[in-house]
């Protein structure tokens, strides 16, 4: 057997580009082969006896069946059709309900705090702004003393020093107020109200995709078994459900958890520093809680701005 020249046949290097074309080609055909069909409601659902996540597969390529993924050992959980599944899911999303007369009343009672906030940080912003105008003026009016000779050097810097210091304060104070968001806490909380009564309509006419975000949105998880589906809803629907079926105050308290009074100031150290930037120094916090007659439907909102 003898031995040939190679380097007539093939050169030794590539071109960068075509070594990068078949990289592509070769990346394409080892990657994950994913099934044309959508599985709408994968990774929304666990199992109710062990836990496990359920999924779904394909068969025939037409209908989709869940299951439970069984990484505990054998499972005892049934397999699902889709749509025999889907409308399970929906089942509790009719308890969330609220009558139309507490949800205006809730928003009256929000919109109400919430005009009141916004005037005091305008009687804030007002203030502040004055003091600021006469803080300048002060340190104005003592340099035009100082180069009359009305008052000596080392006063005018110690006062100066003092004023500079005020002022800092003053601008920092009405930054805050300026970057603060002042959220309109009556419209967010219409809108929950809204999506609450009209979920169930909304999941009945859509298909399965749309009906899986509908979920996502109000519900973290499922656990299910064979016969029913129990939700897991995300804040604030889990407060609305609770309150529709037990019909009195139980469990956690309104759309935000109250703190102590005690817990809503943080010392600053800025004798102008507004009150909105003292309270969001931590959580937000002293609440009064209004509850609109005939329905326990509680909602925290800010007492004072103090």
């Amino acid at each position: 057997m003898g031995w040939r020249d190679l380097s007539r046949h093939a050169p030794a290097f590539h071109h960068p580009k075509t070594f990068q074309r078949v990289q592509e080609v070769l990346t394409g055909h080892n990657g994950p082969k994913y099934s044309k069909q959508e599985i709408a409601f994968r990774g929304l659902m666990t199992c109710a006896h062990d836990g496990c996540m359920l999924t779904g597969d394909v068969q025939k390529q037409k209908y989709v069946y869940y299951r439970c993924t069984g990484n505990r050992g054998k499972c005892v959980l049934p397999r699902f059709k889709e749509e025999v599944l889907s409308q399970r899911l929906g089942e509790p999303l009719q308890g969330l309900q609220v009558p139309p007369v507490i949800v205006e009343q809730i928003v009256a009672t929000l919109r109400e705090d919430q005009n009141q906030a916004d005037s005091r940080l305008e009687n804030e912003r007002v203030r502040l702004t004055s003091r600021l105008t006469a803080i300048r003026n002060r340190m104005d009016a003592a340099y035009m003393d100082k180069l009359d000779g009305k008052i000596p050097e080392d006063f005018w810097e110690r006062k100066m020093t003092d004023w500079r210091t005020e002022e800092q304060q003053v601008k920092l104070a009405l930054d805050g107020l300026a970057s603060s968001e002042n959220t309109d806490r009556a419209l967010d909380a219409q809108r929950v109200f809204e999506l609450a009564n009209k979920a169930y309509l909304l999941y009945v006419s859509q298909d399965s995709t749309e009906r899986a975000k509908l979920l996502r949105m109000i519900c973290s998880n499922f656990s299910a078994d064979a016969v029913s589906a129990v939700p897991t809803y995300r804040y604030p629907f889990n407060l609305i459900f609770e309150r529709g079926q037990n019909g009195k105050m139980v469990g956690a308290r309104g759309f935000e958890p109250p703190t102590p009074w005690s817990r809503t100031r943080c010392a600053t150290r800025l004798r102008y520093a507004p009150n909105v930037l003292r309270m969001r120094c931590r959580q937000e916090g002293a609440f009064r809680e209004a509850q609109a007659p005939g329905w326990a439907c509680w909602i925290a909102v800010p007492t004072e701005l103090v």
